[in-house]
């Protein structure tokens, strides 16, 4: 395999990341320093990491699942000083997340010492489903029956592959969609295309992994069925 793929793999670094660090000259393979798509075997071959030898032979990885909270980031470090996800989770060296939450939305964040799984799960080919809920206020009945035929955005159509309106009551309502891609605060846009007035949002399901009563800011492991399940997405399982 491709000594980027073996870093994260590894869980060290993101494929992106593993990308850039081989092409900085921070990565070496048996002491010497390994170029872009090198071929490496993780059985037999030494690879550092700015010095540091790198775990290749991973037997298992380690997956959780957070209840994001809002006001939160999802990123490792923040330069403004704001709490982030990793201040919510018992740390590990190569936890990444997969896919982000804004700032202020809540819900289902997965997170990973698989980077390799990590960016199958979040490429558009997968096609993971997303189920979000927001509360909104605006006439959210016509606003699902105009997104069940698709909502047009700055960057490509989207049809949700579900669209479901609840009255909350108060001139509220529970405004839930299913989506199968991730594209830059989405559903937000797409509440505001509908005239929907997006109070909060929540994704509720990230693939098989559901919010449940899980609470804000709390953290769990994933149950057997729900890795067998994503190892079936991202082709593992075969």
């Amino acid at each position: 395999m491709r000594v980027q793929r073996a870093l994260a793999r590894a869980g060290v670094l993101s494929r992106r990341e593993a990308d850039s660090a081989v092409a900085d000259g921070r990565v070496q393979v048996n002491g010497t320093t390994a170029v872009i798509g090198q071929v490496v075997d993780p059985a037999r071959d030494r690879i550092t990491l700015d010095g540091t030898p790198v775990v290749t032979q991973v037997t298992s990885h380690r997956w959780i699942v957070l209840h994001k909270p809002a006001a939160v980031m999802t990123t490792r470090k923040d330069p403004a000083g704001r709490p982030t996800v990793f201040d919510l989770v018992d740390d590990a060296p190569g936890l990444v997340y997969v896919g982000r939450l804004d700032f202020m939305t809540e819900g289902v964040l997965l997170l990973t010492t698989d980077g390799t799984a990590a960016h199958a799960l979040t490429h558009p080919s997968r096609e993971v489903e997303r189920t979000y809920v927001a509360t909104v206020r605006g006439d959210a009945v016509s606003a699902a029956r105009e997104a069940r035929r698709g909502v047009q955005l700055e960057d490509g159509l989207v049809v949700p592959i579900e669209v479901l309106a609840h009255p909350l009551g108060g001139r509220r309502w529970a405004f839930e969609l299913t989506i199968a891609e991730g594209r830059t605060h989405e559903v937000r846009r797409i509440c505001d295309a509908l005239g929907l007035e997006v109070e909060r949002l929540v994704r509720t399901r990230f693939g098989p992994v559901r919010l449940g009563d899980l609470p804000s800011g709390a953290a769990r492991a994933l149950t057997n069925t729900e890795r067998t399940v994503l190892d079936a997405l991202i082709g593992q399982g075969e």
